[in-house]
């Protein structure tokens, strides 16, 4: 039987905003353009970083995984329908594989990364048995000092590996606009938090998207039903593999 995914009950009161454009930041549509072009041609330089052996297999221990994607409005599904969202696409495409699989949708539109810190104990209930860490983009477009991302994302990844839930982070990179230090001090937030805590990391959620007008919606920021069918191919392995690294349930 083919389950589609779940998404979370958000508590009253709970911002449901989408990336949203602030301060300099707001140059970033006006500049779309270039900054997607710079963008693909640096994933064209370098492929995704993967802290994980390629592995397909079925669910550990035979049983349905429970996996929760906590993030903002690009996991969320801004403007789309529940089942055209990220986790529910990536769910059927796991399904297909024949992995047992349930994703919890667990992104809130318009969150930063300190906002999924401080709803992370009821959006990550217990029992999970992994997390698509996806958080970030919003950070970055209110051109929020890297520092305290870091350290928000840190605290996230570190209070669910104190409950031994496992975690694959979704890097994201930062609008060109904000100036070479900031995106150089962005950037680098996720493929070094991967490593200091051993992560499978997929560096950036949005390839294979960028520049593509047919891909994302009108704002330019997020991805049309198509581009989120792009983005999940794309992710597919590397999720595949961060499964493939998660223990077998009692």
């Amino acid at each position: 039987m083919i389950l589609t995914s779940h998404a979370i009950t958000v508590p009253a009161g709970t911002p449901q905003r989408p990336l949203r454009r602030y301060g300099r930041a707001s140059a970033l549509v006006q500049s779309l353009g270039a900054f997607f072009a710079l963008i693909a041609l640096c994933l064209t330089a370098a492929a995704p970083t993967v802290l994980a052996q390629s592995a397909t297999a079925p669910a550990p221990g035979g049983k349905t995984l429970k996996l929760v994607a906590l993030g903002d409005s690009l996991s969320a599904g801004y403007n789309l329908p529940g089942s055209a969202a990220f986790p529910a696409v990536l769910e059927q495409a796991l399904r297909k594989k024949g992995l047992s699989v349930e994703i919890v949708n667990a992104g809130v539109s318009g969150d930063t990364t300190q906002g999924g810190l401080e709803r992370l104990d009821w959006s990550v209930p217990d029992g999970t048995d992994g997390v698509i860490l996806e958080l970030g983009a919003n950070d970055a477009l209110r051109g929020i000092d890297p520092a305290q991302t870091r350290q928000a994302l840190d605290a996230i990844i570190a209070r669910l590996k104190e409950r031994k839930i496992p975690v694959m982070l979704v890097g994201m990179l930062a609008p060109r606009n904000l100036g070479e230090d900031y995106g150089k001090r962005f950037d680098a937030i996720y493929p070094e938090l991967a490593q200091t805590y051993g992560l499978v990391l997929y560096p950036f959620f949005l390839e294979g998207i960028v520049g593509d007008r047919a891909l994302n919606q009108a704002d330019g920021l997020h991805p049309t039903a198509e581009g989120v069918h792009v983005i999940v191919h794309t992710i597919l392995p590397t999720v595949e593999r961060f499964i493939a690294t998660l223990p077998a349930r009692s």
